[in-house]
């Protein structure tokens, strides 16, 4: 039971699939009466978050993410709280409890969602009970894959990453020896992420053993919710500290059928479920029609049709969902998806549940509207046989995805879905463990870019070199493999911002391939990438284009159509068209790369992150600040989940979220967020760093705006004094810091030093830029304006005038630039 106040100590409980919150604000802990209720309240709904004050309760679910959330509350706050909370989306049910029997019709008109109100615990806990089984039906991992997509075996990226991802884990969890010390960890984590009841998790200590998973699993426990929000999520740490679990209940299902299945004598048998479904997935569903599904988590079924059409009925009356009468048509005899009845082993001895195990897959038949209700379907499945020839390919092409064996095996799994630190983990083990040599460079090279991903750049140069070092001992010079560790140390001095070490790491690799491969090998192509990535952080952005067009080339001749290494080359040819400030040609390329990533990532993987951060940028640079504001949110609501609380990307990721209110004018909320993006660069970054040069003029520009001119003058020098020791002299930072202080010279009306500045920052963006290069527009704006303040009027209609004819051809016709510019012109102009 979770009474703690400490709403950053509740945030750790990741690994539960819903929240049970009760808020009464004259709660007193230590009354005997209150004990009682609230452990009534948790048998059967898992733990229980109390919470005395309002405020705090209305930020935990606020801040809770997508778990789906339902609250106990007591009749004299309700009306307070309500409109505070009622549109909530995570929220899914409101219960009153009180002494005294109310009056709750109208209520329910203008809020719905309060589900009841109740007068004694009996009936809550009931109304709580039946919600919570009809929210595990309706939670269900699942994915869906069409003819087509079975047709293209030798093109994964086709499928849902997740219906690869599960299986996958199921094959390595079920090959793998759990030691005797698994369940101890298990419960340990449990523990350190208050996933259940102190009392249950020590009963589970002390009595699970390897035939009572069955009854674990269906105990009204942590357990069952717990694996269902880590298979639906694909929350790698959870599923590993479950492995031995997923193990035994997988197994005890598999010799339960051995054991029944003569009892079917070869008839098949009809088993029911019934479940909603969101309209998005529904709409997937239909459209699947002779594919095939696959349930990725255990599967619980009925052979009573009416219980199973009672949690379909329930879910059609939610108006976001479809509800699913399933129609399951099972072969006995198929060995490769074992179920069984589990009444006798289940803690409820009256249910007549038949449970599969996970990953199970069937095909899609008929779909049909039940009772003239455009809410409740009946789908018609049938379980897929051992010798179904197109699933057999494709489970083979899955198992060919992450070679090796075991721990390496699952080490790789866990690289592909995002999970670093358990890959760190498992890394670390395992190179403990070999004395080979190739073994040993196969784990540093790994644990090179785990430490990449995680940001700590020093820690993955250390790993890469020491993979580098063994390769040079041991392989000619020119050996393939040799060449791809030194385009893994050029990577990671590329993100370090150290580009002359980069471009040096990259050109031996390309020199190497190029030697070695065919022109057309994808080496090559990502050789060819990764020396425009370089190019285009030094602002070359030309030659960057030039490099990234050969890697696309033989990308599009050699690779399949959503395969995710043309989704980066889409993204860089975006990236480097979008500092060129050529926006047509952007947004078409990110949304290649986002079609692809949506298809074959998890949806809170860092590579989507970034490219929601990249069309955020495009969408800031054409002015159309909702559509940029909602990828920024898209970038930092992933950044949160994955990242560490001080990595790079998410101070990235603070720092565009500042940019984006400065640009709206929301000036404070712009200065606290450039605050955290800095904070967490000082922790993180050299002194003299480039990103640390980025914070400091964004924080200028924040005091420049608000009208605190020696606060901005005092930031921007600062980011001056980075950049003239970092970076090379006509590189377009360097005209920025320029302009910025420029402008802050001008507001305080030093005229003369503000034209330096900026006669500077355009000396060195003429060298570099393309003639209709936006940020030359905003250099001639800035002179212009100077000269205006100088009274020096012809000179002004001059720049001004050459602002204007850059954006009207880059900018739509209703920009803010183009509109103040024109007035601008017009004001001089009377002037003359």
């Amino acid at each position: 039971m979770d009474t703690t106040p400490n709403g950053i100590e509740r945030r750790k409980r990741i690994v539960q699939d819903y929240l049970l919150i009760w808020l009464d604000e004259s709660t007193d802990e230590t009354n005997t009466d209150y004990k009682h209720i609230l452990t009534q309240v948790q048998i059967g709904t898992n733990n229980v978050s109390v919470f005395t004050q309002r405020d705090e309760c209305v930020d935990f679910l606020s801040d809770s993410g997508d778990i789906k959330s339902f609250l106990v509350i007591e009749n004299t706050i309700a009306k307070q709280i309500i409109p505070l909370i009622n549109d909530i989306s995570q929220l899914d049910g409101i219960y009153i409890f009180t002494d005294i029997k109310i009056q709750h019709e109208e209520w329910n008109k203008k809020w719905q969602k309060i589900k009841s109100v109740h007068t004694n615990i009996k009936d809550l806990c009931e109304a709580l009970q039946l919600d919570v089984k009809q929210h595990n039906q309706d939670s269900i991992a699942m994915s869906f894959v069409t003819g087509n997509e079975m047709a293209s075996t030798d093109d994964l990226n086709q499928l849902e990453p997740t219906f690869m991802y599960t299986q996958i884990f199921k094959d390595i969890l079920l090959d793998m020896e759990h030691g005797e010390q698994a369940i101890k960890q298990f419960t340990a984590y449990c523990r350190h992420h208050d996933s259940g009841s102190a009392k249950i998790i020590d009963e589970f200590e002390k009595n699970y053993d390897a035939q009572s998973a069955i009854w674990w699993y269906s105990y009204p426990s942590f357990l069952y919710s717990m694996l269902n929000y880590a298979l639906r999520s694909m929350e790698g740490d959870t599923i590993i500290n479950m492995g031995f679990f997923i193990h035994d209940l997988h197994q005890q299902i598999q010799y339960l059928h051995q054991q029944q299945v003569n009892n079917y004598h070869d008839k098949p048998l009809i088993v029911y479920r019934g479940q909603g479904l969101f309209k998005a997935n529904f709409e997937k569903l239909k459209k699947i029609e002779g594919g095939l599904m696959s349930f990725n988590n255990f599967l619980s079924t009925s052979i009573e049709q009416e219980i199973a059409f009672g949690f379909a009925f329930s879910a059609s009356e939610n108006t976001d969902m479809v509800g699913i009468l399933f129609i399951m048509s099972i072969d006995p005899c198929i060995k490769s998806a074992p179920f069984a009845s589990i009444k006798e082993k289940s803690y409820f001895k009256k249910e007549n549940e038949i449970l599969f195990s996970m990953h199970t897959v069937f095909r899609v038949g008929v779909i049909k509207q039940m009772d003239n209700n455009n809410q409740l379907y009946q789908v018609e499945l049938q379980l897929t046989s051992d010798h179904d020839q197109q699933l057999r390919l494709l489970t083979d092409r899955i198992g060919e995805e992450v070679g090796g064996t075991g721990w390496q095996k699952l080490g790789d799994l866990l690289l592909k879905i995002g999970q670093f630190n358990k890959a760190e983990e498992f890394y670390n083990v395992l190179i403990e463990q070999t004395s080979h040599d190739d073994e040993k460079q196969y784990y540093y090279n790994r644990l090179g870019y785990v430490k990449e991903e995680q940001g700590d750049y020093e820690k993955a140069i250390w790993y890469h070199e020491q993979g580098l070092e063994i390769f040079q001992k041991t392989l000619p010079s020119n050996h393939p493999s040799l060449a791809t560790s030194y385009s893994n140390v050029g990577s990671v001095y590329d993100k370090m911002e150290e580009y002359s070490k980069a471009l040096s790491y990259y050109e031996k690799a390309l020199e190497i391939f190029q030697n070695t491969l065919p022109s057309n090998h994808s080496d090559v192509a990502t050789s060819y990438n990764n020396i425009g990535n370089v190019y285009n952080h030094m602002g070359e952005h030309s030659a960057a284009v030039l490099f990234y067009e050969k890697a696309l080339k033989i990308f599009q001749n050699t690779l399949p159509s959503n395969h995710p290494s043309l989704a980066a080359s889409y993204n860089n040819i975006g990236t480097a068209y979008n500092t060129m400030g050529q926006y047509s040609k952007v947004l078409s390329y990110y949304e290649k790369s986002l079609e692809i990533y949506q298809k074959t990532l998890p949806s809170n993987h860092p590579h989507l992150a970034t490219l929601y951060g990249n069309i955020s940028n495009v969408y800031e640079n054409t002015g159309e600040h909702s559509k940029a504001l909602s990828f920024h949110k898209k970038t930092l609501g992933i950044f949160k989940k994955t990242l560490s609380s001080n990595h790079p990307h998410l101070g990235t990721s603070y720092n565009n979220t500042g940019l984006m209110y400065k640009k709206i004018g929301e000036y404070s909320k712009a200065l606290l967020f450039y605050e955290k993006a800095l904070k967490i660069r000082q922790k993180t970054l050299p002194s003299n760093h480039p990103s640390l040069a980025t914070s400091y003029n964004n924080i200028g520009n924040v005091y420049s705006h608000m009208g605190e001119y020696s606060k901005a003058l005092s930031f921007y020098e600062k980011a001056l004094e980075i950049r003239q020791k970092t970076v090379p002299s006509n590189h377009p930072d360097l005209a920025t810091s320029c302009n910025n202080i420029g402008n802050v010279y001008d507001n305080m009306g030093a005229y003369s030093t503000a034209l330096s500045y900026h006669e500077k920052a355009l000396e060195i963006q003429r060298k570099i830029l393309p003639s209709n290069h936006l940020d030359l527009a905003i250099s001639y704006n800035n002179i212009g304006w100077v000269y205006r303040s100088m009274k020096d009027y012809s000179k002004t209609l001059s720049y001004y005038e050459r602002a204007l004819n850059i954006w009207e051809c880059a900018l739509p016709s209703t920009h803010p630039h183009i509109k103040n510019v024109k007035n601008s012109i017009e004001i001089v102009k009377k002037k003359l």
